[in-house]
């Protein structure tokens, strides 16, 4: 495995902090919705976070995909950076299941 340089490690590095900073934020959206299920607020911010993660994450998919396409000689690591960013996506299923399961 070559190691990265330092523009792709920015692009790759920003991938992973994302992927666990949408992870965090979506965890604390819920544990809120549970402690208060009653305060509506917190559901209609946790859909509209939803749909704003979606769209951002969907974006630094591509472009990890399309790095994977053009950089060869990295392919490896940024499959596992993909991996990483596709792993939020049945978190995120399930949480939803757990918030509509409840009403």
């Amino acid at each position: 495995m070559e190691t990265f340089t330092v523009e792709t490690q920015k692009t790759t590095g920003f991938s992973t902090y994302l992927a666990i900073g949408s992870f965090s934020i979506g965890t604390i959206l819920l544990m809120l919705h549970l402690i208060f299920p009653h305060i509506d607020n917190i559901l209609f911010l946790g859909f509209f976070y939803v749909l704003f993660t979606f769209l951002i994450n969907a974006i630094v998919f591509l472009n990890l995909a399309f790095q994977f396409i053009i950089k060869p000689e990295n392919r490896e690591d940024l499959a596992i950076k993909m991996l990483i960013m596709l792993a939020n996506i049945p978190v995120t299923i399930f949480y939803i299941y757990l918030v509509f399961h409840i009403f």
